[in-house]
């Protein structure tokens, strides 16, 4: 079955420049790129051709080396492909071109020549290790892709209805009728566990069992994980380690990545590459710590302390399953049953929204003396935007429990900051209430 992405409009806004770029999607492997790719071209123009260079032969990858005469290239890749294409109706697909980087330099050449439009999909997970040899073409429109956001899940399982809804609600800071919120909670916990990968989300609709849907997950693991140690070769496999015990960072009381798990004498310094490799690659999304909590986010940002989220929360549930009882782990968040390990899920779900809405990602630590504390303690700001020349506290709580005490202790620190919403993220319905912004965790995605 296809499932509709909202990709799908970026496509069609691209295709509207009249072929004056190329586009390239970029994205983590399994999240849909090649099949939407397709199925756009069978849309929106009257012919293609796939070149998919994980399996062409020796024939069609030598014949780039005539790129100089490009009468000849299609006159040879048309013959190769046993089809001609009509000039200006027609697209040519690279598809995982990162394996192929002189299909890549050619993009330049191609794009000028104007006879065609051309689609490139790449897995950043090695896309940036085949660049080195090459130059980049600025006719590029680079774009990247997400697996399904709620949303999207919602469409592809029948209920596309419901974030109108959702939108309209957050859109006036109205709750929801609590029946219709119940329903909303209970179809974001599936998500939840199900995740955004294209082929779990199908398994699920078809009616596949948890365990197959999560057999699935399981082997997409496996596959980063092995693309990881073939392609980080500069960090000796330090990515795929790093990939590895995500789960153990994010289950310590305060989630800061600490190296000391993976080795006692290791080091920020020794595995910064690692960690950059693993977010890039888009299946990972960091989260840096800024030590002052200014609109100038970035200018303040300490890259040593961070956190490392999943890329996808559904692959985060698998991942978690050395941690924890697999049909436990599913149970509770089908069934909203009360665990430990909840915390965790919805925090990593919060951090893969805001980073499919286009945000960065920063938290903030601080420390404050309470007058009724005896000693000054340590509080954390789960994520910190900005926005109109304002900051933006986010508190993430998995239950309906409403304190906000970092976000109070923040204003008191810093009584000459401008706030322009504070949010607290929960399970319960829409409310505001004394300069709090409560929202169910499903409205995540719309901040």
């Amino acid at each position: 079955m296809t499932i509709q992405r909202k990709f799908y409009e970026k496509m069609l806004n691209w295709k509207k420049t009249g072929g004056k770029t190329a586009l390239l999607i970029e994205g983590a492997r399994r999240i849909g790129k090649s099949t939407l790719a397709e199925t756009f071209a069978q849309n929106e123009y009257d012919d293609y051709i796939l070149l998919d260079f994980s399996e062409e032969d020796d024939s069609v990858l030598e014949n780039f080396k005539h790129i100089g005469n490009l009468d000849r290239f299609f006159q040879n890749l048309f013959l190769l492909k046993g089809k001609t294409l009509t000039p200006r109706k027609s697209v040519i697909i690279f598809d995982e071109v990162q394996l192929y980087p002189r299909a890549r330099q050619a993009i330049k050449k191609l794009v000028k020549d104007g006879r065609y439009d051309y689609i490139e999909t790449g897995s950043l997970i090695s896309i940036k290790k085949n660049v080195k040899d090459i130059l980049i073409p600025s006719e590029e429109r680079r774009i990247k892709m997400y697996p399904l956001d709620f949303e999207e899940f919602l469409n592809a399982t029948g209920n596309s209805f419901a974030y109108k809804t959702i939108r309209e609600a957050f859109t006036k800071k109205q709750p929801l009728q609590e029946i219709i919120h119940r329903r909303m909670m209970e179809l974001f916990r599936t998500y939840m566990a199900v995740g955004g990968m294209p082929q779990a989300v199908v398994a699920y609709i078809e009616g596949k069992s948890y365990s197959e849907i999560d057999s699935i997950k399981q082997d997409i693991l496996d596959l980063y994980e092995n693309d990881l140690r073939k392609y980080d070769n500069e960090n000796r496999e330090k990515s795929s380690v790093v990939f590895k015990v995500i789960p153990e960072q994010l289950a310590k009381r305060n989630a800061i990545f600490k190296f000391s798990l993976i080795d006692k004498n290791a080091r920020y310094r020794n595995f910064v590459d690692a960690v950059d490799f693993v977010a890039e690659s888009m299946i990972g999304n960091i989260c840096v710590n800024v030590t002052e909590p200014d609109i100038a986010l970035e200018l303040y940002a300490d890259r040593s302390n961070f956190k490392l989220y999943q890329g996808d929360t559904g692959l985060f549930v698998t991942q978690m399953m050395k941690l924890e009882n697999k049909d436990n782990l599913y149970k509770s968040i089908i069934f909203d049953k009360t665990s430990t390990n909840l915390g965790i899920l919805y925090e990593n779900m919060v951090a893969q929204m805001l980073a499919c809405n286009g945000h960065e990602l920063y938290f903030h630590e601080f420390k404050f003396h309470p007058e009724n504390q005896e000693q000054e303690k340590k509080y954390e700001i789960d994520f910190l935007m900005a926005k109109d020349k304002r900051i933006i506290p986010v508190e993430v709580k998995s239950s309906d429990y409403r304190q906000h005490k970092s976000i109070d202790y923040l204003k008191q620190k810093h009584p000459h900051i401008k706030i322009r919403d504070k949010y607290v993220i929960y399970n319960k319905n829409l409310e505001v209430k004394d300069g709090f912004t409560y929202i169910p965790i499903y409205m995540a995605g719309l901040l």
